[in-house]
């Protein structure tokens, strides 16, 4: 088989309808468009109009808001921490804060702060400084030896380390 031999099955295709061919063809005139006004005009979309009426997501109640003070953290598991340790791109000797995992590739942006969840196994003492973690994380670190310092920094400061 070639290409210049390949067809569509029988029935396969359709011919499109010629509009607006004389009265006689059942789409003349209009072309199945009805009378004049704004549904027979071109670039009309009627997708939630309903003829005037209030509209039903208008009609819908609004519900919950928008808390636009909330801080928004990043998620950084300890087993994650410990893979870059393995790889040789956190320094365990030093102080590891929020633009340091940014750096190491951790994290892609620090946001308003990481947050430091016990996710994973940790192996190594470290000493980290994050704006939140959870009880199993600090508990994991400082099994270990380590220290968790949670730093509740305002948003002011955290725009200016980024």
């Amino acid at each position: 088989m070639k290409l210049n031999q390949l067809s569509d099955k029988p029935g396969a295709k359709k011919k499109p309808i010629l509009l607006g061919r004389g009265i006689g063809s059942g789409k003349g005139k209009t072309a199945g468009r009805g009378g004049k006004g704004q549904t027979a005009r071109s670039g009309w979309s009627g997708n939630g109009f309903e003829g005037g009426q209030m509209p039903l997501h208008m009609r819908m109640p609004k519900r919950g808001f928008n808390n636009y003070t909330r801080r928004r953290h990043v998620a950084v598991n300890l087993g994650r921490v410990q893979e870059f340790i393995d790889q040789g791109r956190l320094d365990i000797n030093e102080m590891i804060t929020g633009p340091m995992l940014r750096d190491a590739g951790v994290i892609g942006h620090d946001r308003d702060g990481v947050r430091l969840l016990g996710a994973g196994e940790l192996k190594s003492k470290i000493n980290i400084l994050v704006a939140g973690a959870s009880v199993t994380a600090i508990q994991a670190v400082e099994k270990l030896g380590g220290t968790v310092t949670v730093e509740r920094a305002p948003r002011a400061k955290l725009e200016e380390e980024k």
